[in-house]
């Protein structure tokens, strides 16, 4: 029963306990490879970066880059396996003879190279994924950058690009959903400030109704708050019916849908969409934002556990990330329906101030505050 060939001083491969099925893919095609090489030709377009192993990865390189052997010479003596195992050494120094020797023997069949590369190939696509999916979920929580919403869709358009890549060089087949479970995306994270700005656009939404038709960007699960999220819909409904809109009246609406219980009463509710600062349109942009990139983070968790998962085949990982990042994508559409150019008109409108700086919660600002924006 052939064994697993370990070089004397090679990290790569020392350092890992229970290797995984890509690395005896490796070992098997460069077996194939040093007993014959002509079957290079059947590796096709497999490159040094598909490796997993970098001491793979540099025979790899030696094997395509020196000159074939001819295969009567190679059979009777070893002077092009020296040739490889110098012109590897200086990219992987515990490289020696013996492990060149036990890859040759450790190879079940070297017919079978194409079938090895195509194992190696697939190893390469899911970490790939991966990486892209670390990238985006770090762009959705990096506060560093002066535009995250651009910063995170342009990592986004990155592994949509990847995954366009990939879907040409792995064939469909049935089944093409992934086995991995999804158990649900992680509850949001309400700080105090994100609740605050919820607030205020309850608020200013509630003041200047106007503003608020030119707002369809904005969806109730875009909320934080279940119950910013209803009275947004009680707002909204009351604009896009042309009814009177003010703190009573969404009292009302809010009434009709349920939202007045022993926790939230009356004057709490008007309390609560009396107070506006700024604009709609600012604190709006400001929520979707924050969903946007609640969704990147989620997408690229999501993607990530596809990958971790070694049951899914190359298309499965496609299929699944590509429905993934639809959901973004659509999120996508309403963020750059909200931040275009508003297109000049010939009647004038309502200049819209910056927000107030606040010191405390929506119900501590001045009266003067809460009419800034008249």
């Amino acid at each position: 029963m052939p064994h697993t060939p370990e070089p004397d001083q090679d990290d790569d491969l020392d350092r890992i306990p229970a290797p995984k099925p890509v690395h005896y893919a490796e070992q098997a095609l460069l077996g194939a490879l040093l007993l014959e090489p002509q079957r290079l030709a059947d590796t096709g377009t497999l490159a040094t970066g598909h490796f997993d192993n970098h001491t793979h990865a540099s025979l790899f390189t030696a094997i395509r880059t020196l000159p074939p052997p001819d295969p009567d010479d190679h059979a009777k003596d070893t002077t092009w396996l020296n040739q490889v195992l110098e012109h590897t050494r200086p990219h992987a120094p515990g490289l020696n003879a013996s492990y060149l020797h036990a890859l040759i023997q450790f190879c079940p069949q070297p017919k079978h190279a194409p079938a090895y590369t195509r194992m190696i190939r697939a190893d390469h696509a899911r970490r790939t994924l991966r990486l892209h999916a670390e990238r985006l979920a770090q762009s959705a929580t990096d506060p560093a950058g002066p535009d995250p919403a651009a910063a995170t869709l342009t990592q986004a358009d990155a592994l949509g690009r990847v995954l366009d890549d990939l879907a040409g060089q792995f064939a469909p087949h049935p089944g093409s959903l992934p086995r991995t479970t999804h158990t649900g995306d992680a509850p949001r994270q309400a700080g105090k400030e994100d609740l605050d700005e919820e607030r205020l656009l309850l608020a200013t939404a509630t003041a200047y109704p106007a503003e608020v038709q030119q707002m369809r960007w904005l969806a109730a699960e875009d909320f934080l708050l279940p119950l910013h999220a209803a009275l947004w819909q009680s707002v909204t409904a009351l604009v896009h019916r042309g009814d009177m809109v003010d703190p009573v009246t969404v009292l009302g609406e809010a009434q009709h849908r349920g939202l007045i219980t022993d926790a939230l009463t009356p004057r709490d509710l008007m309390a609560l969409v009396s107070t506006p600062a700024g604009s709609p349109e600012y604190w709006g942009e400001r929520v979707l934002q924050r969903a946007l990139l609640a969704r990147a983070h989620a997408v690229a968790d999501r993607i990530a556990a596809y990958t971790d998962d070694p049951a899914n085949t190359p298309h499965q990982l496609i299929t699944g990330s590509r429905r993934a990042l639809s959901e973004l994508n659509a999120l996508r559409t309403r963020w750059h329906r909200a931040t275009a150019p508003t297109p000049a008109s010939t009647t004038s409108a309502p200049a819209r101030s910056a927000p107030i700086p606040r010191a405390g919660p929506p119900h501590q600002l001045t009266l003067s505050a809460s009419r800034a924006h008249r």
